[in-house]
Order: C-alpha cells, then structure tokens, then sequence
C-alpha cells in the first residue's frame, strides 16, 4: 500500500509513520520533521518521475510507501499521479485540510460558491479569465503565475485580492490587496493561495451546487431585456445562432466589438465566459454597463473604436462583430489576427459581405456563413395572428483549422506536463496536495 498523508494546515506531521514503512517521499521540511523507522529510505521530492519509479520498485517487493503531502493531496494533488501510475485500490489516503478551505475560513467566508482554478504549471489565462467573469475565485499559484501576474492581469477589475502565503505555519500570512498593489510585490514562494474577490458580489445566498455561478437554463433572451436605442440590438434568432458558433464558457475571454447594447456580451458572460464590450458611443456604453448590471454579470467596457482600441486588449478566445461600416474589414482583419478560436460577424448590408469573407479566410479560418431570415408571430384585429418578417442577417464565422486548435492545446499540455516532471516541489510550493 501507499499511505498518502495530507499535513500542513490544519494536520501536522505525524509524530510515528505506519509500522513496517520502506520508503518516505515527500518535500523536505516534511521529511526533516518526521522520525524515520530504521531502515526505511527517504526520497526529498523534486522530479517527479524518479520517485514514481522508486516506488513502484518498493511495491513490487511488497513494501510499504509513505507519501507527504500539503493540505488535501487529493484535490489538484499527487492522488492523481499515484492512482494513475498505481491504481486508486493500492492508494490510503488520509487528507488534511485543503489551502482552498483554510484560506476562506480565515475571511470567515463560505466557499460552496467558490470557483477554484490551479495555475500551477498551466497557462495563467484561464484562472484570469475566471478571476474576470466570477465574483469569488480561488486559485493555486504556481511560478510564473503568482499574486504579481494575476494582479497585473486585474488592474482594470474592480477586485481584491486576498493572498494566503505559509498556511499552517508559524510564518503564516494572509493579506488583503488591490490588484495593482499585487502587481507591483515579488511575493517569494510561500504564497499557498490567492482568493480574487469582487466586493459587491462577493456573498451568495444558500447553495444546492457547488460551484459558481448556476448557469442560465436559457439563452438568446428577447430584445426587450435589454436597453437598446430603437431596435438597434442583435435579434435573439442571430444572437442564438451566434452564441452557438462563439461557443463561449468558463475561461475563455471573448470580445464584444461595436458592443451597441451589449446583448451579446452579457449572454456570454451569463454562460460563464470573462467578456470585454469595445464600444464607440458614450450612451452606447452605459447602456452595455446598465444591461450587465440588470442581468448579475461583469462585462469589462472599453469606451473607443476598432480597431484602434484593440491593440491594449488580451487576446479573446472568440470575438463577436456587430454592425458594418466601412471600417468594418480593417476590424475583422484585427480580431482575426488575434482570436485562439472563433471569430463571428454580424452583418445587414449585403456589400459587407465578402470583404469580411475575405479576411477571416486570409487570416488562415474556416470560413461558414448563413443568411438568416425569420418571420415572428404577431397579433392582428380579430383574435388572429400574422407572420412579421424580421430584416435578414449576415452571419459569418471563422474557425481555426483544427490543427492549430490541436497544436496549442498541445503545448500547453507539455508545459503542464513539464512542470509537473521537472518543477522542484520546494518551488512549486502552492500547488495543493503535491508534497512540500
């Protein structure tokens, strides 16, 4: 068997290790603050793969193996590479108390409403993204994405962040910054964990899921949920279809540009995406502000025109263009350049149409499209109903070839891959559940 024990906040040490005990494998102030059994071997983890296969040496002889570890080692811990490597049936695992858990019950906040990310060893953009989109995030930090980086993704959010450094322990902190006070730190590697926290949202009401946010049972509301000015608002049959091609979800960042009343951007905020609203018109971006703010969701404004404005902004995952002037393929040529996935225009006048085919197709997309023409039920005199035709719609969508897709997904598996094989645990000290 390997015993697997979660020490560290709220668990210490264990003063004696289960009898027999061949092999103890852990970070090395674990291991220098328990007592050996005579005979057994001590591995202070680094690599991950030469401790893996000492023991499975140790198992095949029938030997029992204890593993330290940090917190809840199996929540974003080591369970996971031993059961793997092992089978969850050879794995006794005794959890201590998650850095996640700890940190909250610091605040005195519950966290059944919490979003829990680790950027330990992965690409920062998805923790910031959720930091965006969600009132109450938790994220395990790794090196290379820590309280400075997150703060400095968060400048333009109205957040605080709360890093947890040294849980547990005699050198314990837990401090509550702004993210350009976060920003502007070298935090050392003690940090466990930085909760990200929107001060207006920041308690819930009773919870049956765990999580965020619920997601809405529905989408592409009716135009009258929104504030527009005179109908000039993406019709729900386009913004349906829309959403379906943007795909928008938990981590992504998507782009809004000519924003008008921002019922795109705040149905895919409601899907759980981070979402940024570029609009050119002051009433413009009141209205997409005031809509956010009646639906519950943050979407970020920028007050300016494509596609000048885009160049400040972080790369989206999908972007969406409303409207169609005649700068219109200058704009779709920018976001073409800067989408990871999908890129979806929205167009009513028919000579719009193939210069913007034409720069999602030179941007190296997939290029689709529709037209979209519908007719609405209406009443007429008499208790009878007639057809309203609806003005037709342009929809166009670019997709990265899937090889591309493929290729960044790719190496940012390696990159975890890499961190997890090659990265010292003493450095990677936040990752939860991994030995210490």
């Amino acid at each position: 068997m390997i015993t697997v024990v979660g020490t560290g906040t709220g668990a210490p040490v264990p003063a004696e290790l289960p009898p027999g005990t061949a092999l103890v494998v852990g970070g090395r102030r674990h291991l220098d603050a328990v007592r050996l059994p005579d005979g057994a071997e001590r591995i202070v983890l680094g690599p991950l793969a030469p401790a893996l296969d000492a023991v499975e040496r140790r198992l095949d002889k029938g030997e029992r193996v204890v593993v330290l570890a940090s917190g809840d080692p199996g929540f974003f811990g080591i369970v996971r590479a031993l059961a793997e490597r092992f089978g969850p049936g050879r794995l006794d695992v005794r959890p201590g108390v998650s850095s996640v858990a700890t940190a909250f019950a610091r605040l005195g906040l519950t966290w059944d409403d919490a979003v829990v990310v680790s950027a330990h060893g992965r690409e920062p953009r998805t923790a910031v993204n959720l930091c965006r989109a969600y009132p109450k995030v938790a994220v395990l930090t790794g090196p290379g994405a820590g309280p400075a980086e997150l703060g400095a993704a968060l400048r333009a959010y109205d957040r605080t962040l709360v890093v947890a450094s040294a849980l547990g322990s005699d050198q314990e902190r837990v401090e509550r910054v702004t993210p350009a006070e976060a920003a502007a730190r070298d935090w050392g590697p003690a940090v466990n964990v930085v909760l990200c926290l929107d001060p207006e949202r920041t308690v819930g009401g009773v919870r049956t899921v765990a999580g965020g946010p619920v997601r809405p049972a529905g989408w592409a509301l009716p135009e009258d949920d929104f504030a527009h000015r005179d109908s000039m608002i993406t019709k729900f049959e386009v913004r349906a279809l829309a959403l379906a091609r943007l795909g928008p979800r938990p981590g992504d960042l998507v782009w809004d540009v000519g924003a008008g009343s921002g019922s795109v951007a705040v149905e895919c905020a409601r899907l759980g995406a981070a979402v940024t609203a570029v609009e050119k018109t002051a009433d413009g971006v009141a209205r997409v502000r005031a809509n956010a703010a009646a639906h519950g969701v943050d979407v970020h404004v920028v007050h300016g025109a494509a596609p000048m404005v885009l160049s400040d902004l972080d790369d989206p995952d999908a972007v969406f263009v409303g409207g169609g002037g005649r700068e219109l393929p200058a704009v779709v040529t920018a976001c073409a350049r800067r989408a990871r996935r999908t890129v979806v225009v929205a167009m009513a006048a028919l000579d719009r149409v193939p210069a913007a085919r034409a720069a999602l197709a030179d941007a190296g997309f997939a290029v689709d499209g529709v037209l979209l023409q519908s007719s609405r039920l209406a009443p007429l005199p008499g208790d009878v109903t007639r057809l309203a035709a609806a003005n037709p719609v342009f929809l166009l969508w670019g997709v990265r070839p899937p090889a591309c897709a493929d290729r960044a997904s790719a190496d940012e598996a390696s990159a975890e891959e890499a961190s997890v094989e090659e990265a010292s645990v003493e450095e990677a000290s936040a990752e939860e559940g991994v030995p210490q």
